[in-house]
C-alpha cells in the first residue's frame, strides 16, 4: 500500500486581487489576503468580492487562499466579525487565520489557523490549539530550528513558518509599544512600527550608552538556504511575509522560494508540493534586488548578536563596491556589477547615509544625481536595479498545469480525451464522416500541432497521442475539439475545487496550560473569555488594549536582547550591570532581563503618563 506523501506548502501574500494572481502564476501553493475588517494589516484590505474572486482562479490550480482576521475583538464588533466570517466562508475561502479565540465560540464551518499573533513558542500550546480544532499553527519568527523540531515532534497539526521578509523584535501578539505611543494598536492592524525609531540607550544613572541609535529594528529573514532543514524538522508551510508589499516584490520573491523549495523537494520523494501546475518566469528571481533589510536567518540556529541594525531601518540594497576616487562631478567604482543610468544607489560610511540615483556611466565612473557627501571610501550598494526592475515588469509569466491529450479518427468523426496531472480527465467527440487521408504522416503532424495548443488556458499540453486509423480531419476541426475539450477540463477543476467537504472542528475541552491570564493575553471580549473559561482558567485579566495608559505595564517581550547585541550579556560576566532605559522623545522603557529564558522585556515607564481612549 501506497503512503501518502508529506505535502508541502510555499504561501505568499497578497496585498489585492493582482497581487494574488501574481503570487499564484508565479508559484505560490497558497495565498493569504486581508479582509475589509479585522486584519492585522489594516492598508491591505479586499471585499469579499475581490476575494471570491481570487479563490475562483486559485482553485484552478489546488492553490489554497486563507484570509487574515487576526487582530482582536472589541465587544462590540463580534457580531460584525461573524457576518464578514460567515460571508468569506460563502465564497470559499480555505481558512481563517485569526488570533482571538472569539471564533472558536461562532461554530464557524472552516477551517481555523492559529496566527503568530497567538504567540505560538511552545509544544505544549501548540497542542492545546491542536487540541481545541485549529489545523494550522503559525509559529512565532524567533524560534530555534530546534525550538521547531520540538513542536512538531510532540504536535500532529499543520505547522507554518515564516522564511522571508520583516520580523516583529517583540513577540508576536504581545507587543503594545506602538500603543504606548499612539491610539494605533498592533493588535488591532494598526502597528505605527516605533521599533523602527531611533532610541538613546541611558544608564539609570542618566549616562547616555548610546545616542540616537536605530536600537530595536532588526533586520529581514531570508531562511531560503534553510528550507531543507525546516522540511526535515515537520515545518509543511513556508510564509512569506508582506502583505503591503507589491506585485514585483511578490513576483520575484515567491519566484525565488519556488525554485528553492522545488530543489529541497526533488531529494525527498516522501514529500510534495501541495498545488498543482509548473510556472515559467522570463525574468532571474533574486530577493537582494527587492525590498530587504540585509537578510539574515535571526535566531534560527540558537539566540545571537548580529541580528539588529543600528544605523538604518531602511533597505539600503545590494552591495556593489567601494568609492575608489573623486572624478569632477562624478567617482569611480570598483565593481563587478554593471551600472545603468537610472539605477538608485546608497553610500554608507559610518553613521553616514546618502541616496541618489545614476546619471550616466562611462566604464568604472559614474555621475550621480548629486554628489553632496560622497567620499572617497564610502561603501555603494544598490537599492534599484533598473534592468532588473523592467525584466521584473516586462517578464512574462504563466502557470499551467501538465496535460496528456489522445485523439482518434474514426470514420464516423473524432474523439479526445484531455488528461491533466491530477487524473481529471474530458473527452469530446464530433460525429462527423472522415475521409481518407492522402498522408498519414502529414495528418499526424496537423493533429499533433493542434491539439498541443492551449491558448490561454490553465493548461500546458504535453504530448499527443494521434490515432489517425489512415483518415483526413481539417484543422479547423480539430481546433474546435480541442477548446471545448480545455474548457471542459477548466469547469471540471473548478467543480471539483467548489464541492469540497467542510472540515467538522471539534473541540476536545483540554485544559489551558496556564490558569490565570495577564493584560498581555489580549481577552478583550465576551466570547474570548467564555472560550478560557470553558477550557480551566480560573482568573482572567483585563486585556492590555482596552487600557488607557501602558504605564508601568510590559509592553514588550522579545527573544533579541540589546546587551547580547552590544555585548554586554549579564551571563557573560559585562561590567555594565546598571538598570538599562530606552528613550525616545518624552517615551522612556526600562529594560528588564530574563536570563534564565534569554528574553528582554520593555517595561514603560515615562514619567508623562500617555494616555489613549479607545
Amino acid at each position: 500500500m501506497s503512503v501518502a506523501k508529506r505535502k508541502i506548502e510555499l504561501l505568499s501574500p497578497a496585498r489585492d486581487y493582482a497581487t494574488a494572481i501574481a503570487a499564484i502564476e508565479c508559484g505560490a501553493d497558497a495565498v493569504y489576503i486581508g479582509a475589509g475588517n479585522f486584519g492585522a494589516r489594516r492598508a491591505a484590505a479586499n471585499s469579499t468580492e475581490e476575494i471570491a474572486r481570487v479563490v475562483d482562479y486559485a482553485h484552478l490550480f489546488g492553490v489554497k487562499v486563507f484570509v487574515t482576521l487576526n487582530t482582536i475583538l472589541y465587544e462590540s464588533e463580534l457580531r460584525d466579525a461573524e457576518r464578514l466570517a460567515r460571508e468569506l466562508i460563502a465564497v470559499g475561502v480555505d481558512a481563517l487565520i485569526v488570533q482571538d479565540m472569539a471564533y472558536c465560540e461562532m461554530n464557524l464551518p472552516v477551517a481555523l489557523h492559529a496566527s503568530t499573533q497567538m504567540c505560538n513558542m511552545e509544544a505544549r500550546g501548540v497542542a492545546f490549539l491542536e487540541d481545541c480544532g485549529f489545523e494550522r499553527v503559525v509559529l512565532e519568527r524567533a524560534l530555534s530550528l530546534d525550538e521547531i523540531r520540538d513542536i512538531c515532534s510532540k504536535t500532529n497539526v499543520e505547522i507554518e513558518c515564516f522564511v522571508h521578509g520583516a520580523i516583529c523584535v517583540g513577540h508576536s501578539g504581545r507587543c503594545y509599544l506602538s500603543r504606548s505611543q499612539s491610539p494605533r494598536s498592533g493588535n488591532r492592524g494598526e502597528c505605527s512600527q516605533p521599533c523602527r525609531l531611533t532610541y538613546d540607550l541611558v544608564t539609570g544613572a542618566g549616562e547616555k550608552l548610546i545616542e540616537g541609535k536605530h536600537l530595536l529594528s532588526v533586520k529581514d529573514f531570508d531562511l531560503s538556504e534553510r528550507i531543507g532543514d525546516m522540511i526535515d524538522a515537520g515545518v509543511m508551510s513556508f510564509k512569506i511575509e508582506g502583505r503591503l508589499k507589491d506585485v514585483g516584490y511578490v513576483k520575484n520573491v515567491v519566484s525565488y522560494y519556488r525554485r528553492k523549495i522545488d530543489e529541497a523537494l526533488a531529494s525527498r520523494p516522501d514529500c510534495c508540493r501541495s498545488s498543482s501546475g509548473s510556472s515559467e518566469v522570463e525574468f532571474t528571481p533574486d530577493p537582494k534586488k527587492s525590498f530587504t533589510r540585509d537578510g539574515g536567518e535571526y535566531m534560527l540556529s540558537g539566540k545571537r548578536a548580529g541580528v539588529a541594525s543600528f544605523n538604518t531601518p531602511k533597505a539600503v540594497g545590494e552591495y556593489i563596491g567601494q568609492v575608489k576616487t573623486i572624478a569632477g562631478k562624478g567617482f569611480r567604482i570598483a565593481t563587478k556589477q554593471q551600472l545603468v543610468a537610472g539605477d538608485g544607489l546608497c553610500f554608507v560610511a559610518n553613521d553616514s547615509f546618502i541616496g541618489t540615483n545614476i546619471n550616466r556611466v562611462e566604464g568604472d565612473r559614474v555621475e550621480p544625481n548629486r554628489m553632496d557627501g560622497i567620499r572617497e571610501g564610502m561603501e555603494v550598494y544598490r537599492n534599484l536595479d533598473l534592468r532588473f526592475t523592467q525584466a521584473l515588469e516586462r517578464g512574462r509569466i504563466r502557470r499551467a498545469i501538465d496535460t496528456h491529450c489522445r485523439v482518434e479518427l474514426c470514420a464516423d468523426g473524432v474523439v479526445a480525451r484531455y488528461t491533466d496531472s491530477d487524473d481529471y480527465s474530458v473527452e469530446v467527440r464530433r460525429d462527423i464522416a472522415l475521409e481518407a487521408s492522402k498522408s498519414a504522416e502529414k495528418m499526424r503532424s496537423v493533429a499533433v500541432e493542434q491539439m498541443s495548443k492551449s491558448g490561454d488556458s490553465i493548461f500546458r499540453v504535453t504530448d499527443v497521442e494521434v490515432v489517425d486509423n489512415g483518415l483526413f480531419a481539417t484543422a479547423k476541426l480539430l481546433a474546435e475539439v480541442r477548446r471545448e475539450a480545455l474548457s471542459k477540463l477548466a469547469a471540471l477543476r473548478f467543480d471539483a475545487s467548489h464541492n469540497v467537504p467542510r472540515p467538522q472542528r471539534r473541540d476536545l475541552g483540554t485544559p489551558y496550560p496556564e490558569k490565570v491570564l495577564t493584560p498581555q493575553h489580549n481577552v478583550v471580549n465576551s466570547l474570548s473569555r467564555r472560550f478560557y473559561e470553558r477550557h480551566g482558567v480560573e482568573s482572567i485579566a483585563e486585556g492590555l488594549d482596552l487600557r488607557a495608559s501602558m504605564t508601568g505595564e510590559r509592553v514588550m517581550e522579545s527573544s533579541y536582547c540589546i546587551r547580547r547585541e552590544i555585548g554586554e550579556c549579564l551571563k557573560k560576566g559585562t561590567k555594565q550591570r546598571d538598570e538599562l532605559y530606552l528613550e525616545h522623545g518624552r517615551h522612556r522603557y526600562r529594560l528588564a532581563f530574563d536570563c534564565a529564558k534569554c528574553r528582554m522585556s520593555l517595561i514603560d515607564c515615562s514619567e508623562q503618563e500617555t494616555t489613549f481612549r479607545r
